[in-house]
């Protein structure tokens, strides 16, 4: 007995040691490094491949694809898992592209340029099905509403326009007397939110052509307008260097504006900063001139991270919509795109 038990001995002692070894590795690596929170290659991935500043940047509604844009005049399309490959380029803008939105079924994408149009674009033929023709000088803004898929712009002429993406012409203007650089729709898409040079946020009834509400706090020009998630409330970004909540619900007291965020900047570079909400609405992001992002806690209005990388101004940032996944655009050309704890 005791020379079998010595025969199966160095066998069963030299798995042991190969298990021992390979969960102590394990181990320490675990112990050094923090857990993961998404399914990307890596924690944070770097995507190079545009010729000039990046303005613009925008996640798939189902998180599988991103887009980006800017000065180079091409909306690059990438995948966001694995290698972070970039799978198409769409070229046809004559002037830099200022910003982006998917359709919310994910099939087309709207892109807004300084060369006086938007367009449409199908994602999965890779090429333009629609130039939307009006505007008299730059577009600064788009966004798209749900089913029918209408589209707001806003641009340097002074107009609020309406698109319907089944025709090529403009369906409503409205007249604003100084030049609009942010539109987003409300809830419903019954109003339009724009915000421009003279600093002041407006609600436009579509179904009067009138403005119907005027929030006024900003000290300079506004660079972006972001729905909430849950649409009871508008983010903006301004070149005051605030960032602010406002409460955009029918019946809200008369100062809608509910809480300030400081700490991102603007500089003479003058570009259209943007922020966004994370998809539960409990964070906030915004890009800044000083090449940092910033994220607050939306309830505290706490600093929750200030993230480095970028050498560069972060004009425009996306929170991925089903991870904690954090994309960023800047000036140095290229995109980061991390994950936050």
């Amino acid at each position: 007995m005791s020379i079998e038990v010595l025969k199966r001995a160095p066998d069963e002692l030299e798995l042991a040691a190969k298990r021992t070894k390979q969960d102590l590795v394990l181990s320490t690596q675990d112990a050094n490094l923090p857990p993961r929170t998404s399914d990307l290659a890596a924690p944070i991935m770097h995507l190079t491949g545009h010729a000039a500043e990046v303005f613009c940047c925008k996640f798939g509604p189902f998180g599988d694809i991103l887009a980006s844009a800017g000065f180079d005049r091409q909306i690059f399309l990438w995948n966001v898992f694995g290698e972070c490959e970039n799978i198409a380029c769409l070229p046809g803008h004559t002037g830099s592209i200022s910003q982006i939105s998917f359709t919310k079924d994910g099939t087309h994408l709207i892109s807004a340029s300084t060369d006086k149009s938007m367009a449409m674009w199908d994602l999965e033929a890779g090429v333009r099905v629609r130039r939307f023709k009006g505007h008299q000088s730059f577009v600064n803004s788009c966004d798209v509403s749900d089913s029918p898929t209408m589209i707001c712009s806003g641009s340097d002429d002074g107009t609020v326009r309406l698109w319907d993406s089944r025709r090529r012409h403009c369906v409503k203007t409205l007249n604003n007397k100084y030049q609009v650089t942010a539109v987003c729709f409300n809830e419903k898409a019954d109003n339009i939110l724009s915000g421009g040079i003279d600093n002041h946020i407006k609600m436009w009834d579509l179904k009067h052509s009138e403005v119907s509400i005027e929030m006024k706090g900003h000290c300079d020009t506004i660079t972006c307008l972001a729905l909430s998630p849950d649409g009871n409330f508008v983010l903006s970004n301004s070149m005051d260097n605030t960032v602010r909540m406002w409460d955009v619900r029918p019946f809200a007291p008369a100062n809608r504006c509910l809480k300030a965020f400081v700490g991102a900047q603007h500089n003479f570079e003058k570009n259209l900063i943007r922020c966004c909400w994370s998809p539960q609405g409990t964070k906030i992001v915004a890009g800044s001139s000083d090449r940092m992002v910033y994220v607050w806690d939306t309830s505290s209005r706490k600093l929750l991270y200030k993230l480095p990388g970028h050498s560069g101004s972060v004009n425009d940032v996306d929170c991925h919509p089903k991870q904690p996944i954090l994309m960023t655009a800047s000036s140095d050309k290229s995109i980061y795109v991390g994950e936050l704890k």
